[in-house]
């Protein structure tokens, strides 16, 4: 990565730090320059939220990167999700490992769920019943809804904190 480009991140971050403190988990440099086959391509980020036109500039970023990466705003906005707390997955359970041996009944489940308008692989364990409801939906193949903090860890995305595990309709 150029020296240039390094500076400009450098300043980037830090008026990021400054407007959102301890909010800001974690910035991504995606795409072309990121592959280092980088094209000329100028975006100007506003950096204040409370702009008035702040939607309609970060909807032209969007445009911009579509054409920039020749890939769907879709494609663009799942990568950037890195902590989305609170949020219900709809889906079903594609895989459930053997319980933990710890003297409580939990395990690791896989689910299947939409997000950002595209299935996605998204892991969490579970304790007690709601691992018994997972196991049932697992075997007769049955929708899920579940709650929880939704993070990417090393390009998985995780739920943790689950609450709220049923079984319903989707």
């Amino acid at each position: 990565m150029n020296e240039k480009l390094q500076v400009i991140l450098r300043q980037l971050r830090t008026r990021f730090e400054e407007i959102y403190g301890d909010r800001l988990v974690k910035m991504v440099l995606f795409g072309s320059q990121a592959r280092g086959d980088a094209q000329s391509v100028k975006i100007q980020l506003p950096l204040d939220v409370d702009f008035d036109d702040y939607p309609r500039r970060m909807y032209e970023i969007m445009e911009v990167l579509e054409k920039a990466e020749n890939r769907s705003q879709l494609d663009i906005l799942s990568e950037l999700i890195t902590n989305t707390p609170n949020t219900t997955i709809q889906g079903i359970v594609m895989q459930i490992q053997t319980p933990n041996t710890n003297g409580k009944l939990s395990g690791k489940v896989t689910m299947i769920g939409v997000l950002v308008d595209k299935l996605r692989k998204i892991k969490t364990e579970l304790s007690d019943h709601n691992y018994v409801l997972a196991i049932k939906a697992y075997q007769e193949r049955l929708p899920i809804l579940c709650t929880g903090d939704l993070i990417k860890e090393n390009d998985t995305l995780v739920l943790k904190n689950p609450h709220n595990f049923t079984l319903g309709n989707l």
